[in-house]
Parts: C-alpha cells; sequence; structure tokens
C-alpha cells in the first residue's frame, strides 16, 4: 500500500463533525458520550517540545520492526516517509492527553493498531508514572481474508448519500455463508441464543439465506429506520422474487427506478422486440427461445407465447432468467 492522501483542514473539520452527527444519530437514546477532536492539542504542539517530551520515549529500533514499517521498508518499490513513520507516535500523544485531560484510562482498538495502543500505554507510563490499558479486537474480514475498507474496495458506507439503504441492504444480504453467524454477533443486538437458533436453521438450508435475510434486516433498521428498511425489502422481493408491484409505495418506486435497469416500453409492444431493445436478448431468434424455453417472465408471469404483447399499467418487471432484468415504464 502507498502513502496515504493528505486532505485539507477545512476537510478535516467536515468529516469530523459529519462523524459526530452519524454516530449520534445512530446510537439515538444510547449517545451518551462526549466526542473531542485532536486537533485541540495537535495543532498547537511545537515541533521542539514534541521531539523532546515524546520523541525522547521512542526509539527507532523499535519503530522500523513494527510490521507495517517493516513490510515497507522491504519491499523494493515502497518507502515511507516521515509522516506516516512517526504516525504512531502522535497516536500515543493523544492517549496521554486523553488520559490527563479526560481521565481516559482505556483505549480500544483494531488489532493492526496494537502497537500504537501500546505506544501509548507505555508513553503515560514513563512520563506520568500512571497505569492505563489497551484492549484490541480482531479485524473484521470477508470469507477470503480481507478486512472491510476503502483501500480494499468492499467499503459499505453508513451515509445514505454514499450507499443507498437499498444497496445497504443488499451488501449484507449477499454476505457469505461462512461469515454470516460471525457478523450477527458482531454487529447486531440480538442475543447469543436467538442468533444460536437462526444459525440452526440457516444451516439447514443455506440456499434460504435465513440468516443473511436477519442480517440484512437488523443492519439496515439500525442505520436507516424501520420504515426505509421495509422498503429496500418489499423491493428485493420484487426484483429478485417476482412480488408483486400492487402494494409498492411512491417511495418504493423511487427506490426501484434508482436501483435497477429502466427501459421504456410503449404498450402494445411486441415481447420479442422488448427484449431484443433492452438488451435482454441479443437478437429475435434467441428472444423467440427464451420465451418458448420459459425462461421469460413480465411482472413474475411466467410468458411462453412468442406473440405476446407488453401491456402494464405504470411499472413493470421483466426478467429473462433469475439475474437479468429491466424495470419497464
Amino acid at each position: 500500500k502507498g502513502e496515504r492522501s493528505l486532505k485539507s483542514l477545512e476537510e478535516i473539520d467536515h468529516n469530523a463533525q459529519a462523524f459526530e452527527v452519524q454516530l449520534r444519530k445512530l446510537l439515538g437514546e444510547r449517545a451518551d458520550f462526549e466526542m473531542v477532536n485532536n486537533a485541540e492539542w495537535l495543532r498547537e504542539v511545537k515541533l521542539l517540545d514534541f521531539l523532546r517530551d515524546t520523541g525522547k520515549h521512542f526509539t527507532v529500533n523499535d519503530l522500523v520492526k513494527r510490521d507495517l514499517i517493516r513490510r515497507r521498508l522491504e519491499t523494493p518499490d515502497e518507502s515511507i516517509s516521515y509522516t506516516e513513520f512517526t504516525y504512531s507516535l502522535l497516536q500515543a500523544y493523544d492517549y496521554r492527553e486523553l488520559n490527563e485531560r479526560y481521565g481516559c484510562d482505556l483505549q480500544i482498538g483494531g488489532s493492526d493498531q496494537w502497537t500504537n495502543i501500546l505506544s501509548g500505554v507505555d508513553l503515560i507510563r514513563k512520563t506520568a508514572k500512571r497505569e492505563v490499558f489497551a484492549f484490541s479486537f480482531p479485524l473484521i474480514t470477508d470469507a477470503s481474508g480481507r478486512k472491510f475498507g476503502k483501500s480494499e474496495g468492499n467499503a459499505v458506507w453508513l451515509s445514505g448519500e454514499k450507499t443507498s439503504p437499498y444497496q445497504f441492504y443488499q451488501f449484507w444480504l449477499s454476505v457469505e455463508d461462512e461469515k454470516v453467524i460471525d457478523y450477527l454477533k458482531i454487529y447486531t443486538f440480538l442475543s447469543l441464543e436467538e442468533i444460536a437458533s437462526i444459525e440452526k436453521e440457516h444451516n439447514t438450508d443455506p440456499s434460504a439465506r435465513i440468516a443473511q435475510e436477519r442480517l440484512a434486516r437488523e443492519m439496515t433498521i439500525f442505520t436507516h429506520g424501520e420504515e426505509v428498511t421495509e422498503s429496500a425489502v418489499r423491493v428485493s422481493g420484487i426484483l429478485f422474487q417476482g412480488g408483486a408491484l400492487d402494494n409498492l409505495t411512491e417511495a418504493d418506486k423511487q427506490v426501484l427506478k434508482e436501483n435497477a435497469p429502466m427501459f421504456e416500453a410503449s404498450q402494445g409492444r411486441l415481447l420479442v422486440d422488448v427484449l431484443v431493445e433492452s438488451g435482454l436478448s441479443s437478437s429475435k431468434r434467441e428472444a423467440r427461445e427464451f420465451i418458448e424455453g420459459g425462461a421469460v417472465t413480465l411482472s413474475g408471469e411466467r410468458v411462453t407465447d412468442v406473440d405476446s404483447k407488453v401491456e402494464f399499467e405504470e411499472l413493470a418487471i421483466l426478467k429473462r432468467g433469475k439475474k437479468n432484468l429491466v424495470v419497464l415504464i
């Protein structure tokens, strides 16, 4: 991995404010916390004071042994800047400031931050003669062992502007069987007894994706609310299970239009022509074969007559097979 791109101070401040708003929204009544910005003290730090009072407690010998730094130094076409090299010192400094200003005596983080957290523990012990603590947890990974994150290309956003509630629901619905029970334990507030019951049912018939559906529902309700979640569930059912369009709300229709390919079809057009023009078939001959073979459905109804015409009211789902579809408007 290369160097992280530096962000402007304005962008950093904006992200910090947005993070607090998002966190308080997620936690709701449980949002009993105080959030502080390390800019409160870091922007006032003088370089000579930092080198004298903090830097002298760290050795280069120790820093170069750390996994991230060692890997970067040992990779021929990579390097590490002094900025990233001293990141551990800044994190240690943060812990000391949090301890002195707010009485914080426990720092929690992912296992990739373990040595950085311990740096803070050591710094406080050496400079303030106080005992503080560190706690880490394993990084959350997918079935292939990749951690979730922007750098890995598998990030899912809590913000509905970056990941729509429907896409968010689909993300959790597509979780691998090997990880779904772990995620239920990590991310949801379900009791272990209830998760054990879900696991038993899931193992009986993994293809039913009972565990994934529960995970997707719990996560989307927690993040976006129940009403939005139910809309995502209804639209998902229509697109993938051939549900009826009769009971769609206006919000559902908007979700459908935003998350599925659209095709404008005139009433009374031959289905064969619509299949070709919408991209569901490469030729009229192939379209007829799909229809005769029972591979085509219109709003959940299988069509086997090659002379069928497209008739619908406001919206219709035209599917070829299980995964290929367009929304007719």
